[in-house]
């Protein structure tokens, strides 16, 4: 089903993808793309990935599925850069945790290609970062939430449900505005909220007994503020 993987910036959740992937199918391959070389090579010795290019159109040539978890900020830019070198069988999906802002840069920059995207958002992770830290394990009994748009093949749905469900995720299909909505409640304000905390006591003088003696929820808001 899928033959080939071009993964869009190798990182916890581009790793971990790969890593599962590369447990439940055999013969697989998978391509990394990113900006920093170094971090591509260190993937290719880990295992995660079997090669990479730093072209992008080079990299997505031939790909089933065309994975980007950048940052938010950096998708617009890839969209505009891949556009004319997606093929008709390529399907799009993405890592963003938000997604009407995502869906409007593809919608202006690959319009043709509107049919092969399949807006998502893993809700996994962990506090930390690079491809170092992906695990083969990370989407197992976690969820993935997808918003497809209303001219999104059903193909193509089906396909990146399937991806994620044999990484062992439950897939549920929401609309992109709600997404958003339920999202800034449950994942955005606590990150903003625990941040706050943690900054403004690492400030006071007694910081040092602060977090000497805080106890389990303490560390939680520690934990997500990272």
């Amino acid at each position: 089903m899928i033959n080939k993987i071009t993964i869009i910036g190798v990182g916890l959740i581009g790793g971990s993808l790969a890593r599962s992937l590369r447990k439940v199918i055999d013969k697989i391959e998978i391509v990394g793309c990113g900006r920093s070389e170094g971090n591509l090579k260190k993937a290719v010795e880990l295992g995660v990935i079997d090669r990479y290019s730093q072209d992008l159109k080079n990299a997505i040539k031939d790909a089933d599925i065309i994975f980007i978890s950048t940052p938010m900020g950096a998708m617009k830019d890839i969209f505009t850069k891949i556009n004319g070198a997606i093929e008709e069988k390529s399907i799009i999906t993405d890592a963003g945790s938000t997604k009407n802002e995502v869906i409007k840069d593809f919608i202006e920059q690959c319009p043709t290609h509107i049919r092969q995207f399949v807006p998502g958002h893993p809700v996994a992770g962990t506090e930390h970062s690079g491809v170092e830290s992906s695990v083969a394990d990370l989407f197992e009994r976690s969820k993935v939430i997808i918003t497809p748009l209303e001219d999104t093949s059903k193909e193509a749905i089906t396909l990146v449900k399937k991806m994620w469900e044999i990484c062992g995720a439950s897939v549920i299909r929401m609309n992109s505005l709600h997404h958003d909505q339920v999202l800034a409640a449950t994942s955005h304000l606590p990150h903003l909220l625990a941040f706050g905390l943690v900054d403004a006591l690492s400030k006071r003088e007694e910081s040092d007994e602060i977090f000497q003696y805080a106890a389990g929820g303490f560390k939680d808001f520690t934990r997500i503020a990272s």
